[in-house]
């Protein structure tokens, strides 16, 4: 049995802007000696790491990915050889990031694991409409969800936790729009719903859509091919004015959204 020698680090690199990485991560990619990166990290956060030895293991939906398994087991053996191991994970690594999985294999094979926060997408998207998640009054209740399913693991009660909030953040969803529009209706939450998209948050190319929970797959048309989140609540209605995805004017969304 090879015996580990460095520890590993599973750190967040943030929603995309390079300046959101925390000072740790910074200086850790400063002097790793290995980084296992994912597909969306952006560019300038990796060069950070000029004296590493850098892997891509990425997941992007729709393309050949990396086997989770076979990214625990690099993980352990770099732990054999390098003394500093990075696995750099877009937004936070505790958020739909399969963090868990890499430590669990990490602890039973011995190897020292340590998790550095980064700032996760639907906070950075909050920010850049300048609309927070709670507010007094209208939003008391946060739900984080995702309608991905692992292979083999079962269907989580993902439509319920958000018919049940004041505000939903949606990961990995814009692609699976009509479905999410038609079971969340199904469910019973308004077809009036307050909706917004935004994609490549924080970076300058960053999009925002304000529509509605019944016009939700109208509006992902409009996306391109960057990460996106859905921010779903009545919250997401007190904006100044949107665009209504119905008839393309310009029209406050208070009135139809903040009854849903």
């Amino acid at each position: 049995m090879t015996v580990a020698r460095g520890t590993v680090y599973l750190v967040g690199a943030g929603p995309g802007a390079p300046d959101l990485l925390t000072l740790r991560a910074a200086r850790l990619l400063e002097r790793a000696d290995i980084v296992f990166h994912d597909a969306l990290v952006h560019p300038e956060v990796i060069a950070l790491a000029s004296r590493a030895e850098k892997i891509a293991v990425g997941k992007r939906c729709g393309r050949h990915s990396t086997a989770q398994r076979f990214i625990n087991k690099r993980l352990i053996d770099a732990a054999a050889r390098y003394h500093t191991i990075v696995r750099l994970k877009g937004g936070d690594p505790m958020l739909f990031g399969r963090a868990q999985e890499e430590i669990d294999a990490l602890r039973e094979a011995g190897v020292a694991v340590e998790v550095v926060p980064g700032v996760t997408a639907a906070l950075a998207a909050c920010a850049d409409l300048k609309i927070s998640l709670t507010q007094r009054g209208i939003s008391r209740n946060v739900a984080f969800v995702t309608p991905r399913i692992g292979e083999g693991k079962h269907p989580s009660e993902w439509i319920r936790a958000v018919c049940n909030v004041d505000s939903a953040a949606i990961y990995m969803a814009a692609g699976q729009s009509e479905q999410l529009s038609a079971a969340l209706m199904a469910a019973g939450l308004s077809a009036e719903t307050a909706v917004v998209l935004v994609e490549n948050a924080t970076l300058p190319d960053m999009q925002k859509i304000h529509t509605v929970l019944a016009e939700l797959p109208r509006a992902a048309s409009r996306l391109g091919n960057g990460p996106a989140i859905v921010l779903l609540g009545a919250a997401f209605a007190r904006s100044a004015c949107a665009i209504d995805i119905r008839d393309g004017a310009i029209s406050a969304l208070d009135a139809r959204a903040g009854a849903a």
